[in-house]
């Protein structure tokens, strides 16, 4: 079995990005990937402003700590004063044109002002309170490059230099199909041995989450024919194969077989628990992922393995999810294979251990903040420090 670095190596060495350009309104483009560098145009600032309601003055003006000047204009913000003579001050707003001549801001609450003059209770620096133009950003620059994953804070920054329209890979088509005649769907009478289909739910979130186009084929019976069926059809017109249950070796599991006899099976089982039994290849144009069936691994391996394949066949580039180096605040006896345990932050900063490690057990992805990665064999003793990666990181 490949070590699940091993097995990610392979998944992102294998996955060729889509090559499909679009142009989309920034206000549309949440989640997107960039194909090419932004420039800005502008400088950000695109001029001197003031931080601060108050007083634009000459800081050699108000040398003595207490003077008295003459209020000489008024400047709201969208608006340009005058050029500020000595002796006098502007009554300013955040973010208005810092005015010819003068070199500081003064805040209201550091002065008094009677009729049309201002008494300044306080020795400005020059410079104080002043945002200078170009201080974020300089014309010419790269803010944005290709292979960046647009989120909120992207989006304002293309918006504040003026970019209406952004250049970007197409969206991932992704088809997704369940197996396993015990299934069930929410709201039909479950059959005795029956159970529901959880795993639907679970992975169309997660494949919502990364902005995907789905094509969801449903429940397919524990039949050879028929999950081959399926497979040449969501081949035909997706990027992406993903499927849960039917990759282990029973007589029932027909994902693997199916798989070799439609494409071929490039990577099968991984040392990792919750997870085992995850399986790689391609079908026809479209690449291949065969997930477990059990709640918890199917949940896992899609963020250790699916997440990072997806995002590489996306274009984006960037550096693996967050962790932090925590304190466990339990004992663990560890496993021979690389554990990644459902855990949560407590109150002294500590992680708590959900009690019930179990594949099955889905309550511990919602009690739990993320995911502790334990090393094979590793026993973890109250106090050891080890790497935490939470949900947050994971799963978007």
């Amino acid at each position: 079995m490949l070590t699940v670095r091993e097995a990610l190596d392979f998944l992102l060495a294998a996955a060729r990005p889509v090559q499909d350009v679009e142009q989309v309104a920034t206000l549309a483009a949440n989640g997107r990937v960039l194909a090419a560098d932004q420039v800005s145009g502008i400088d950000v600032p695109g001029f001197d402003n003031t931080q601060m309601d108050g007083y634009a003055v000459r800081s050699a003006d108000c040398a003595g700590g207490a003077a008295t000047l003459t209020v000489s204009q008024r400047i709201p913000a969208g608006h340009v004063g005058q050029p500020l003579q000595p002796g006098t001050a502007a009554r300013i707003f955040t973010g208005a044109f810092i005015p010819e001549g003068a070199d500081a801001v003064v805040m209201q609450e550091q002065c008094e002002a009677a009729g049309d003059s201002v008494t300044i209770r306080h020795t400005p620096a020059a410079g104080e309170w002043i945002r200078r133009r170009g201080e974020d950003i300089t014309a010419g620059s790269v803010i944005l490059p290709a292979g960046t994953r647009l989120r909120s804070q992207e989006l304002g920054l293309a918006a504040s230099v003026g970019l209406a329209e952004l250049p970007v890979r197409r969206k991932l088509r992704v088809a997704v199909f369940f197996t396993g005649d015990e299934l069930t769907m929410p709201g039909e009478p479950l059959a005795p041995g029956g159970i529901y289909n959880s795993n639907r739910f679970t992975l169309r979130a997660l494949l919502e989450n990364m902005g995907c186009e789905i094509a969801d084929y449903g429940i397919v019976p524990d039949s050879l024919d028929a999950t081959r069926a399926v497979l040449r059809e969501a081949a035909a017109g997706n990027d992406l194969i993903i499927t849960s249950g039917g990759v282990s070796v029973g007589e029932e599991d027909h994902i693997k077989p199916a798989v070799e006899a439609e494409g071929r099976l490039n990577m099968w089982q991984i040392a990792v628990k919750p997870g085992k039994p995850l399986a790689f290849g391609e079908v026809g144009q479209a690449f291949f992922l065969g997930l477990p069936g059990n709640p918890v691994s199917s949940f896992v391996t899609f963020l250790l393995f699916v997440r990072p394949f997806m995002l590489r066949l996306q274009g984006a580039t960037g550096a693996p999810p967050r962790s932090y180096a925590l304190r466990a605040d339990f004992a663990f006896k560890g496993d021979r294979r690389n554990e990644f345990l459902r855990a949560r932050i407590n109150d002294a900063g500590g992680l708590d251990l959900f009690p019930n490690q179990s594949s099955g057990v889905l309550t511990s992805t919602v009690w739990g903040d993320g995911l502790i990665d334990n090393p094979p064999g590793q026993a973890i003793q109250p106090g050891d420090i080890v790497r935490f990666i939470p949900f947050n990181a994971l799963l978007h």
